[in-house]
C-alpha cells in the first residue's frame, strides 16, 4: 500500500511522522498534502537505510544532486565518494544516473549508502543492456524495459524519471517544427528514436497500466520525465514541450486515480521572464503534483558557471511554486563533475532554495537569516561560522583571510562600519 492510499485513508505513518519532524510541519499537514496529491513522500519499504523526506506545497524546498558512473569514467568507488560529499553537503535526495559498466551494481551501492531518497532512470540501464546485448540501443523490447522497472523497484529505488509524455504525436510535431537543439533529455533522445525506428507508440505510454502498477506494489513515486524540456533559450515555452505538459497532465490524474505517488519534471534553460509562466502552466495543468525543475538555467553562455545560472532560476522557479530542484554543476554541459563539482552545485542549489523560501513565507526560513545578521552584528565569528550555509568553507576562509584572528574582518578593521556606529551610540565602549 502506497504513503497516498495510506493517507487517502487517514493513517499517519511512521514515515509522515519522520519526514515532518525534518521539515518542522506537522505529520497531519503531510498526510494532507499526500491525499490531494501536492506533496510527495518518495519511501520505497525495500529501501532499509531511508531517512524519508517529503517534497510539496507548504514544505521547504528541496534540492537533489545527480552522481553516476559513465563509459569514460566506470569508477564505482568514485562515485560513493560523490555520494558521501552530497549527504555532507546537505542535499535532500540523490539520483544515480549510471550508464557505465556495472549500472545494477552501482545502484544497490547507492541505496545500501544513502539515507537520501534514491532516484534512477531505468531507461538508461535498458539501453545500454540492448546495445550489449542486441548490438544497438534501438532493439531494446518494451518488456526489456519493463524488466528493468521493476528491478529498480525491488532494489529500493524510492523514485524513478519515466518519460511516458514523449508520445508518437509530440515526436511528429517536433519533426515538424524543428529546435535549435532538439532533444536534449538521455532519455527522451533514446525513447523517440526506438519509436521512430520501430514506428511504434511510447511503451511506457502505452503500457502506463502496467508501469503503475509496479509503481504502486512497491510504493515508488513516479516523477514524470520531460523529455522535451528544452535544452536552450531559444527552444523554451515552445510547442512540443507544452504538447508534452498537457500529456503529463493528463497521466498525473491517471496515476493519482491508481493511488501512486506522481510529480512532474520541468525545464531545463528557459529565459528568466518565462520562468514563472512555466511554473504556473505545469501547477494547472498537473493539479499541483509536485514540480521538480532541472535549473532551470537562464542564459546558455556560462560553462563553467552554469551552478550559477542554474540557482539563478532555480530561485525564481521555486519562487513561483516549484517544490524541487535538481542541481546544477560547474561542469555542466563540460564533462562528469568531479566531488567539488558536486559540492560547489549542491551549494548553489542550496541557496536557490533558501532564498525562495523565505519568499514564500515558508516557517523558520527567515529566522535562520534574523540569527546570522544578530551574529555579524555581534562580531560573534564561531556563531556566524556555524550559521553558515557550509561551515567548513567559512571557516576555512575566515581563517585565511583573517591572518591575525581580530575581532573584525580584514576587509575593514578599525573601520567596521558596525563597530563605529555601536561606539557612537555609546554601545561600545572600546576606543577606535
Amino acid at each position: 500500500m502506497t504513503q497516498r492510499i495510506k493517507a487517502l485513508q487517514g493513517i499517519i505513518t511512521p514515515e509522515m511522522e519522520q519526514a515532518a519532524a525534518s521539515d518542522g510541519v506537522s505529520a497531519e499537514m503531510i498526510r494532507k498534502g499526500l491525499a490531494d496529491g501536492t506533496i510527495v513522500l518518495p519511501a520505497n519499504p525495500c529501501h532499509s537505510a531511508l531517512k524519508p523526506r517529503a517534497i510539496g506545497r507548504g514544505l521547504p524546498t528541496k534540492v537533489n544532486a545527480n552522481i553516476g558512473t559513465s563509459p569514460d569514467y566506470p569508477s564505482h568507488s568514485t562515485e560513493l565518494c560523490k555520494l558521501q560529499e552530497v549527504i555532507s553537503a546537505g542535499a535532500d535526495a540523490v539520483m544515480d544516473l549510471s550508464t557505465g559498466p556495472g549500472i545494477a551494481d552501482m545502484r544497490r551501492l547507492v541505496l545500501a549508502g544513502s539515507p537520501l531518497p534514491v532516484g534512477t532512470v531505468p531507461v538508461y540501464q535498458a539501453a545500454a543492456e540492448a546495445r550489449e546485448r542486441y548490438g544497438a540501443t534501438a532493439k531494446m523490447t518494451p518488456d526489456d524495459l519493463f524488466r528493468v522497472i521493476e528491478e529498480h523497484a525491488a532494489d529500493g529505488v524510492d523514485f524513478i524519471t519515466v518519460h511516458c509524455g514523449v508520445t508518437m504525436d509530440v515526436v511528429q510535431s517536433l519533426r515538424r517544427r524543428r529546435r535549435v537543439a532538439d532533444i536534449v533529455s538521455r532519455g527522451g533522445a533514446f525513447l523517440a528514436g526506438w519509436m521512430l525506428h520501430h514506428g511504434r507508440e511510447n511503451p511506457l505510454y502505452e503500457r502506463y497500466d502496467e508501469l503503475l502498477e509496479i509503481v504502486t506494489r512497491y510504493d515508488v513515486t513516479l516523477s514524470l520525465g520531460d523529455g522535451l524540456r528544452p535544452g536552450c533559450l531559444a527552444d523554451a515555452t515552445d510547442g512540443p514541450q507544452i504538447q508534452e505538459l498537457l500529456v503529463l497532465g493528463e497521466l498525473v490524474d491517471r496515476a493519482k486515480e491508481r493511488g501512486a505517488q506522481v510529480m512532474v519534471e520541468g525545464p531545463g534553460h528557459v529565459p528568466l521572464h518565462q520562468i514563472q509562466t512555466n511554473v504556473e502552466l505545469q501547477k494547472s495543468l498537473c493539479r499541483g503534483a509536485p514540480f521538480y525543475v532541472l535549473g532551470p538555467l537562464v542564459t546558455d553562455v556560462a560553462p563553467g558557471y552554469d551552478h550559477i545560472t542554474a540557482a539563478i532560476g532555480g530561485a525564481l522557479a521555486a519562487w513561483a511554486g516549484a517544490d524541487f530542484l535538481c542541481y546544477v554543476t560547474p561542469a555542466e554541459h563540460l564533462g562528469l563533475p568531479d566531488s567539488a563539482d558536486v559540492r560547489a552545485g549542491i551549494m548553489a542549489s542550496r541557496i536557490a532554495a533558501h532564498a525562495a523560501d523565505i519568499a514564500k513565507g515558508i516557517p523558520g526560513a527567515l529566522d535562520w537569516d534574523l540569527s546570522m545578521a544578530k551574529a555579524r552584528k555581534a562580531l560573534d565569528w564561531q556563531a556566524q561560522i556555524a550559521l553558515s550555509l557550509d561551515p567548513p568553507l567559512a571557516a576555512e576562509m575566515r581563517k585565511k583571510k583573517n591572518p591575525g584572528q581580530r575581532e573584525e574582518c580584514s576587509m575593514c578593521g578599525d573601520f567596521c562600519a558596525m563597530r563605529v556606529f555601536s561606539q557612537a551610540l555609546g554601545t561600545d565602549l572600546r576606543p577606535c
